[in-house]
């Protein structure tokens, strides 16, 4: 039986998210070309990467810092944050009984002043590929901006490393007559 919006809610805020509402309909996002997803954007697609001193091993100590300031630099720099420094997040709304089931919705979260989304153990955030390398809480979540123009992934990769992804495309030129229609 799916969660509700409070169960959920009282999960997440020890990550210090604010939940603000279960979003409804379709979440707008960049287009990526066809049998694409963030992971395997390139950077034309305008896929950004953590810097390669953001990226630790599910086991460095170092790993909760690194994945939190890596995803906030990112995540500030390319604009997955309103004014009030809200976003939308996907969460599985499936409880612990219901384990090979999924309920994925979308929810409007905000980020508190006092948060730690990488060592706060809530298990939405935790990763299930990463029980591969490590017994350790390791995150792993897909957001994406209010205005959809931007996804962060924070992901853990096949070699045991954890890193922040953004896809941003590139701006589009305005559709054929569109700049006649702007002078007139």
């Amino acid at each position: 039986m799916p969660l509700t919006d409070s169960e959920i809610a009282a999960q997440f805020a020890p990550a210090g998210l604010l939940f603000v509402r279960r979003v409804e309909g379709e979440v707008r996002q960049p287009q990526l070309p066809p049998g694409r997803y963030p992971s395997s954007a390139r950077p034309e697609d305008g896929r950004f990467d953590s810097r390669p001193d953001e990226i630790p091993d599910v086991d460095d100590p170092e790993m909760p810092v690194k994945v939190n300031a890596s995803w906030f630099r990112m995540a500030s720099e390319f604009g997955l944050f309103n004014e009030d420094r809200e976003f939308l997040l996907l969460v599985n709304y499936a409880d612990e009984e219901d384990e090979w089931e999924e309920h994925y919705g979308w929810v409007q979260m905000r980020l508190l002043d006092e948060w730690d989304l990488a060592a706060s153990g809530v298990e939405r955030l935790r990763s299930s590929i990463a029980g591969t390398f490590t017994p350790r809480f390791v995150p792993e979540f897909r957001m994406v901006s209010l205005d959809g123009r931007t996804v962060i992934e924070t992901t853990v990769w096949g070699d045991g490393t954890v890193s922040t992804i953004a896809i941003r495309p590139p701006a589009t030129a305005p559709a054929h007559g569109a700049e006649e229609t702007a002078r007139e």
